[in-house]
Parts: structure tokens; sequence; C-alpha cells
């Protein structure tokens, strides 16, 4: 028997590889599948099965590519449909991979096709379970999602059941993968660890602890933050199809002119820059958006990004192809090409930049004081922002700044100093400003992290002072 957890950080996405006997099977695939047929192919194993949980809402599954490339059937869960071929497998229906037997868990909660998929050993017992976005370290799947017609109470009542009658009954030992870890907006608090134990679960997870249907109701459902604005269009292409990413990277990675990239851009292509933060801020393409690639590049991408645009890149050199598969795997199929020699090449051109000045806390600290107009716009989460914000800061959360209106509160007259937790999210929050012609702001250093010790600056946390 062979495991293998295949984690993508900047999704908190888990992807799996059984195998036995030169017989594999891929649990959850993204999108880009050359891992899992370079280590079926190190091994010396033949892909058999493609196992999908449920239709997932923040990426897109690499199933179709993997099937093409592969020929093994896709397999799903009861009340799946789909717009290609698949095999929807029965409750219990098992499925032989060499000496090993993986059998179907029809789990319905987090949505009403969402399918566990239970490893017996060659001796028959119960190993491990692949609990998709069912059943998390410390957490359970969101019920507010892909569902239909149900309510999240419809759903979060399903998942009880689903949780009582599959999962709580299985041996302790029971190794728990799940298809994500922390930071995925798939569950409202996932554990820091990406796999657990029946047992574990059994008494941590305060999902796994309710006994009372109406209580873990209102737990699940109690709380949960506005899902991201791309999760149900990531869950309609999973459903219905997309394009192969050979095709999507020919028609990509396409090395374009100033002119041509200025001719693009007017017709109203979208600039992402990929860069670094830090070194976006010291230049780039008036009226780029900067989501670098150092942190949670997919998830903000979907996040912010209209997908019924084209768009243009601007990379670290040799980040280009990189860049297209991250944007793809997360739905984005538009992009038109990438600025060939980079910032460096347009700004050696004498083409017109911009920048955005970034100072560190000490002088915020410096200017409050005598500054009537100096406002200080935090862009983290209300639960950061709540935990603890510097005083009289406003809260204007990343993720709301491309609806029109989260801007027209910031008059003309503000001088607006914008910081997040570390300084990424900050940085693109003002690349969002300025290209909606917002210039009267300075980004923060280190954002709240070195902001919180600083000398001058009072932390507030539930209307009590702390510094």
């Amino acid at each position: 028997m062979f495991i293998k957890q295949l984690y993508t950080g900047c999704l908190s996405e888990a992807a799996y590889y059984i195998e036995s006997e030169g017989e594999a099977a891929i649990i959850d695939p993204l999108r880009d599948i050359e891992p899992y047929l370079e280590l079926a192919h190190e091994r010396n194993a033949s892909i058999k099965y493609i196992f999908e949980t449920h239709f997932h809402a923040d990426f897109v599954s690499g199933h179709l590519d993997l099937a093409a490339a592969t020929k093994a059937p896709i397999v799903y869960g009861p009340e799946t449909t789909t717009s290609f071929p698949v095999h929807i497998a029965k409750d219990g229906e098992d499925f032989k991979i060499g000496k090993l037997t993986v059998r179907a868990l029809h789990t319905p909660g987090h949505t009403m096709e969402s399918t566990c998929y239970l490893l017996l050993d060659e001796k028959g017992e119960p190993n491990a379970i692949f609990t998709g976005d069912t059943l998390f370290v410390g957490d359970v799947g969101r019920p507010d999602l892909f569902s239909g017609n149900l309510s999240k109470e419809e759903l979060a009542g399903y998942l009880f059941e689903s949780l009582k009658n599959k999962i709580k009954i299985l041996p302790d030992h029971v190794t728990v993968y799940p298809a994500h870890g922390p930071g995925s907006a798939c569950g409202k608090n996932l554990g820091p660890n990406t796999y657990s134990t029946i047992g574990d679960e059994k008494s941590g997870n305060y999902a796994l602890l309710a006994e009372d249907k109406a209580d873990f109701i209102r737990q699940v459902t109690d709380g949960l933050a506005t899902p991201p604005q791309y999760f149900p269009i990531n869950a309609q292409i999973n459903k219905e199809g997309y394009d192969a990413m050979n095709t999507i990277m020919e028609r990509s990675l396409k090395p374009l002119s100033i002119k041509e990239f200025k001719e693009k851009a007017a017709e109203g292509a979208v600039i992402l820059d990929t860069r670094h933060a830090n070194v976006f801020t010291e230049g780039y393409v008036p009226g780029s958006i900067s989501i670098g690639l150092e942190g949670r590049f997919a998830e903000w991408a979907g996040s912010l990004l209209p997908f019924d645009q084209p768009m243009l890149l601007v990379t670290a050199a040799g980040q280009e192809e990189e860049t297209i598969v991250r944007l793809a795997r997360v739905g984005f199929d538009k992009v038109q090409g990438y600025l060939e020699g980079g910032f460096e090449a347009w700004q050696a051109a004498g083409e017109k930049i911009d920048l955005i000045i970034s100072v560190d806390p000490d002088e915020l600290a410096m200017d409050i004081p005598h500054d009537p107009n100096l406002v200080v716009v935090d862009v983290r989460k209300p639960a950061e922002y709540a935990d603890g914000h510097i005083e009289s800061a406003i809260n204007m959360t990343l993720s709301e700044m491309t609806d029109p209106g989260t801007l027209a509160d910031l008059d003309d007259h503000m001088n607006l100093y914008v910081h997040c937790q570390g300084g990424y999210r900050s940085v693109i929050a003002c690349s969002i400003m300025k290209r909606e012609g917002i210039h009267n702001l300075r980004n923060i250093n280190g954002g709240f992290g070195k902001m919180k010790d600083q000398k001058g600056l009072t932390v507030v946390q539930e209307k009590n002072i702390l510094n």
C-alpha cells in the first residue's frame, strides 16, 4: 500500500495518490495533472480510477484532462449529474486497486453528491478515509455553497446524518484525509494539520461532538462568512467541463510587445501583475492589479478578478507559465498574453509608470496627531479586525473592494494609510484603489503585525484598550 498526499498551499488543497500492485487511483486532482502522471510513471504504475468527492467550488479539478491522458474512468457519488461521461457510484460500491478496496460512502451535506471514499487494506480492514469537504481536521464542510434549492439548514441536517451514520461509526485508528487544510474557505475554521484520525476528530471536532441535530445545525450554520465570488463559477465549470490545459497554454503563453500590450489594454483587458508585492510598489504599469504569486494567489485572483474579461500578465522573468497554470486552477482561461521583457522592458522604453508609497508604522504614529484628514484603512477580515485593530481605523475588507459602492465613502481629502496583517493584501488593495482613481494613499510596511507594537499607535479590541 502506498498513499501520498499532494498538498497545494495557496489553495489549501489536498489531492491523493493511492497505489497497490502497480494500480493507482487519484482523488480530487488539480487541473495541472503532470504531478500525478509523473508519480505514476516513477512508480511504474497505471492510473485505474479518478475519484471525485464532490463538485469542488474553490478550484477547477483535473478530472477531465487526467481521464483523457489515462483513459481512467471518473467516479462521482450518488445524485451526480454532469455534462461528460462519468461512473456514478452506488452507496457502498467497491472499487479494486491491486490488493486494496476503495468503498464509496455517500455523505450528503456539504453538497448533495458529496461522497467519501473508505480505503480497506489487503485484509479488508478500514485503513483510511478520504473525506473531501465532508470532514476536515477540527471542522466540517460549510453547507451553503453549491446547494441547488436546499437551504443551508436543510443541508446541515443531511450532514449531521452523514457524519453520524457513515463517519463516527468507523474505528478510531482510521486516518482522515480531507480535501483541504488551514486557510480554506470551504469550512469555518479548519485546524492546523492536513490529516487526522477518526478518534482524534471524535474527541476534538465540535461537529462530531454534537449529539443533538438542532444544535449541530445551529453550530454549523452560525457565523458563516460570505463565500468567495468565484465558488459558484468553479462548481459549474467542474460540472459542465472545460478546455484542456494544453489548449489554454497555447492561447495564453504569448509574449506581447509593448505596442501589442497597450493595444489590448486599451480594448479593456485587465492587467494582472504577479510580481512580489514589495517589488510591485516600487513601480508598475499604470492600472495594474497586484496579486503576487508569493501569497494565496489563486484564491485572491478568483475573489477579485472578473471571469468575463480578457487578461494581460506582467510577471517576474520565467514565471509566465506558472501564473497561467495557477489562474487556470480557479477557472481563468482568457489570458491573452504577457508583457515581453516584463516591467523592466516597459520602464526601459520610457513608458509611464506608477508606484505605491510605502511607510513604516513609526511614520504613521508621527502623522496621526497632526493630520485631521488621516484615515487608517484596515483591509483584513472582520474577525481579524475584531481581534484587535488600530483605534479609529475603518474596516474595509479586501474581498469587498470590487463592489462599486465599497470605495464610494473615501473622499478626495482623506490621507489614506492602508494595511492588512503582513503587507500582502494591503498592496492588492492599494492597486485596486489606484486603479479606481484613488491616489492619496500609503501602504504600511509589515501591516498590523508590526503596527500593534508601535509606540504611539493604540490598539483596541472589543472596545478595550490593549496598548
